[in-house]
């Protein structure tokens, strides 16, 4: 067991932290992303550690487990949330944190259509809208009003971080292709270049192995080599 725990740490700090210039705060706040895809909750409290000395604050590292919701199922990330709140009750950290939702029922749905208008284009998401049977159209609203209108108004993350959270989650999940290369393209229409998404799933690598980072990669290049 320490054999192997050195290896992986002799990687992730020899190699894996040399590459690229992301900002420490963001490696941590994707691990947390990558840990609640997975479902594993054991590591959770070490990174909590790790994230507070870095000084991400506990709003943050909540929301970057928020964020996942939507992508890795309710369960997910009300247990990783719960681990994540534990570790922070340990370290002295008073809860609950302060709500960071900035929407209410009646203004979710309008609010979720221009996230998904910033990130994926207006015309788009109409078209979207537009071309849903009528036994689907309620699905479309999910989308604007849930998934992007409840967690990506949110506050404590910026529109870039969260998507680029929502890269990391689906790099992780595996077997969702079309659409990580939609927000591939969503990622650099809000900031987020190539470089940026490289690095991410460089820090992804020791969590979720080679395979699905290839394949990853492979959606990279096809979006930014059209």
């Amino acid at each position: 067991m320490d054999e192997l725990k050195q290896i992986i740490a002799d990687f992730q700090m020899d190699q894996l932290s040399a590459y690229g210039n992301l900002p420490e705060r963001t490696k941590r706040l994707i691990s947390f992303a990558v840990l609640t895809a997975l479902g594993t909750l054991k590591s959770i409290p070490q990174e909590v550690a790790q994230a507070l000395s870095a000084k991400v604050t506990p709003e943050a590292i909540a929301e970057a487990i928020f964020q996942c919701a939507p992508y890795t199922g309710c369960t997910r990330a009300l247990e990783a949330l719960e681990e994540a709140e534990r570790a922070m009750h340990s370290q002295g950290i008073r809860l609950p944190l302060k709500s960071r939702a900035t929407v209410t029922k009646d203004t979710r749905l309008a609010q979720g259509l221009a996230a998904q208008y910033a990130i994926f284009g207006k015309g788009n998401i109409d078209r979207n809208w537009e071309s849903a049977p009528p036994e689907l159209r309620h699905i479309q609203e999910y989308l604007s009003s849930y998934c992007f209108g409840d967690f990506y108004t949110r506050g404590e993350l910026d529109l870039c971080t969260r998507e680029l959270l929502t890269f990391c989650v689906l790099c992780t999940l595996g077997g969702c292709e079309p659409q990580l290369k939609a927000h591939i393209e969503g990622n650099l229409r809000v900031g987020n270049d190539r470089q940026t998404l490289l690095c991410a799933i460089n820090w992804c690598i020791p969590y979720i192995g080679f395979p699905r980072t290839l394949n990853a990669i492979s959606c990279i290049n096809e979006i930014t080599n059209k």
